[in-house]
């Protein structure tokens, strides 16, 4: 089976740590993953740079990288303000993304689901052009509310629909979800909605993602979110672990006979780069948040 990965260490990987990587060397981790084979990328996050300093670059980042005739870029924003920032900057695909719990929501992206939907919808509706992908944080459980219940989830995979949104990533953002409880609730989503594409977004707590992404490929879903080294986290969501690793992502579907296309010599190599450039960034406190 063939199984598709998009590297979120760029965004996802980099939001979460203390210290600055600069434009040239995410340029640099970018172009080591198309070498490796990696087909999309979550590049940046159009957010408020003084509440996550480490994506006050996201315009420069996306209007800088090279145009690949099979790669793809991605951009995440969380409210209409944040699509316009990513539209302005030359973004073609973008990952809109609101929680499935309120608190969640409210420390997040500063207010409420209900809020956040209609700010998304409509921004969507006023760039046709722009290919959207939709996300869901704390779809499993939340550490404030704790777990979401699966009908609540499917109100916002719903609402994501009537944008026109078909592809939906459904995120364990803790990362300690148990694998029965996250197939469960994907089974009662994909069986109300299931003409829409599905992906998953996994955290690594305890070292179950893995079982849960083999779980998922079992049921079909042939998507995932993960990221070099494992970095990772969300600053708004205490107790978040980091992502699943590309690279042992990769080696586990590679072992059970699944095709990626991604090269792991090559994708090593730009694991090392990656700790690499965070080991030697400066750290955020020295920087001005709002450069």
């Amino acid at each position: 089976m063939k199984v598709e990965i998009t590297d979120v260490f760029l965004r996802d990987g980099l939001q979460d740590e203390s210290v600055i990587v600069s434009t040239a060397h995410k340029l640099e981790i970018a172009a080591a993953l198309t070498a490796a084979g990696i087909k999309r990328i979550e590049a940046a996050s159009f957010v408020n740079p003084k509440r996550v300093p480490q994506m006050a670059d996201a315009a420069e980042v996306i209007s800088s990288l090279p145009v690949l005739a099979d790669v793809t870029y991605t951009s995440l924003a969380l409210n209409g303000r944040g699509i316009e920032r990513a539209v302005d900057a030359g973004a073609t695909d973008i990952a809109v993304v609101t929680s499935a719990s309120q608190a969640h929501s409210n420390a997040n992206a500063g207010q409420a689901i209900e809020d956040a939907l209609a700010s998304l919808a409509s921004a969507v509706a006023r760039f046709p052009e722009t290919r959207f992908v939709a996300g869901i944080s704390t779809a499993f459980t939340c550490p404030f509310e704790g777990t979401i219940d699966p009908d609540y989830l499917l109100r916002v995979v719903r609402a994501f629909k009537d944008m026109g949104i078909h592809d939906v990533g459904l995120a364990d953002t803790l990362g300690a979800t148990p694998t029965k409880q996250v197939m469960a609730s994907m089974e009662h989503v994909r069986e109300a909605e299931p003409d829409l594409t599905y992906y998953l977004h996994l955290h690594n707590a305890h070292g179950q993602a893995l079982a849960t992404a083999s779980a998922a490929v079992d049921a079909g879903i042939i998507r995932f979110d993960a990221a070099l080294g494992g970095y990772g986290g969300c600053p708004f969501a205490p107790g978040a672990h980091g992502n699943i690793a590309t690279e042992e992502l990769v080696r586990h579907l590679h072992d059970a006979g699944h095709e990626t296309g991604i090269d792991e010599d090559r994708l090593a190599d730009a694991v090392r780069l990656a700790r690499d450039v965070v080991t030697h960034s400066p750290a955020a406190g020295l920087l001005d948040p709002a450069r």
